[in-house]
């Protein structure tokens, strides 16, 4: 009989990567999966705890339990108290104490506080990085001073403990990567990625304003704009192709092996987000071949030197500007950056038997 419960409330994207190259690891009969489909976010944060508390079988065995933040676990445990005993691992991909909205007044707090009390009825909380774990922690008086006539102490001191960092496994062994004669054959412009979804939250008018203005520069460049779009677009994106006279060679989402061919052929891989948590397009591109331009904020500090970080607009524009104009200038910098950075601690070579340690260490 499973001794192993895992729970996936939101299964698709990393959420369903991160489960299913666990589940490479351990034998069928050790474990017992439930999940829901990825869609409809809000419904699965909402109702998942009772949809999973009336499939998970009354007679079981399980004495650990591994599930993402997506669900309110204590709720689960209020309605199924005989899983209390189960040692309770949630993991992070995001925190949404700290997850960007249009207006402030328009956060539906309930999500919040559903991860603070999950917290409390977990015994070990993992984050996909430094920065989702600390502006989790440094969140919480802050957010639930907003409620009315109630105190609340030491909710951080009682969560922290339990606390660490997993980064998030990356399946860089399916990634293919440039050899040296395809880059010394290169001769054509500087080519930028952009590889994000088409959200706000992505801030795709900072992608369109530094590319704007690098065209009335005078310098030549490509640029792929790829990630997932929906079925409205950001208006920033409309007619862009054109106001960018064909220098946009992408503009979509692309099938995987077109989307690895279009890594490897890239120069720089850009980020404009305002909400980051850990960044696989961008870790991915880099192990491709790509040098990284990312925001000064969020992550990735945690992940890229200074030198790869920029404040403004202006200060992008320029470091694109400079290396569109001089390509010999680009390549001292990508050489100096690749013999720096040291990409194996996001491997899942290197994460995964980590995950599986800590998940297995009571269940035998």
């Amino acid at each position: 009989m499973a001794r192993i419960l895992f729970l996936e409330p939101f299964y698709g994207g990393s959420h369903k990567q991160l489960i299913d190259l666990l589940l490479e690891n351990f034998n069928a009969e050790e474990y017992d999966l439930f999940t829901i489909p990825a869609k409809k976010w809000h419904w699965c944060a909402r109702m998942s705890a009772l949809h999973f508390a009336e499939r998970i079988p009354t007679a079981h065995r399980y004495n650990t339990l591994f599930c993402s933040s997506v669900l309110n676990l204590s709720e689960l445990i209020g309605i199924r108290p005989d899983l209390v005993r189960c040692r309770k691992v949630i993991y992070f991909h995001e925190n949404q104490l700290c997850y960007p909205v249009r207006d402030v007044k328009q956060r539906d707090v309930q999500y919040g506080i559903n991860q603070i009390t999950a917290c409390m009825s977990a015994d070990i909380v993992l984050f996909n990085s430094w920065y989702n774990l600390r502006s989790f922690l440094e969140s919480i008086s802050t957010f639930l001073n907003i409620v009315p006539n109630m105190s609340f102490k030491a909710l951080r001191e009682k969560i922290a403990p339990k606390c660490d960092v997993l980064y998030f496994p990356i399946l860089f062994r399916n990634i293919p990567t440039r050899s040296m004669e395809q880059e010394a054959a290169k001769q054509k412009p500087l080519h930028i990625i952009w590889p994000h979804r088409w959200e706000h939250d992505k801030n795709p008018q900072q992608l369109v304003d530094a590319l704007l203005t690098l065209q009335e520069k005078g310098v030549n460049f490509q640029v792929s704009i790829l990630g997932e779009r929906f079925e409205t677009i950001p208006e920033c994106f409309l007619n862009l192709q054109d106001r960018l006279q064909g220098k946009v060679i992408n503009f979509g989402p692309l099938s995987k092996e077109e989307y690895h061919k279009t890594l490897v052929d890239g120069d720089v891989v850009l980020s404009t987000a305002l909400h980051e948590f850990y960044g696989v397009a961008m870790l991915e591109a880099v192990y491709s071949g790509c040098v990284p331009l990312a925001p000064n904020r969020l992550v990735y500090p945690e992940l890229y030197p200074k030198d790869k970080l920029f404040n403004t607009t202006a200060q992008l524009v320029k470091q694109l500007y400079n290396w569109c104009r001089n390509q010999a200038l680009f390549r001292r910098h990508r050489d100096a950056f690749f013999s720096e950075i040291k990409l194996d601690i996001y491997s899942s070579e290197e994460l995964v038997p980590k995950f599986v340690s800590l998940i297995r260490k009571e269940s035998t």
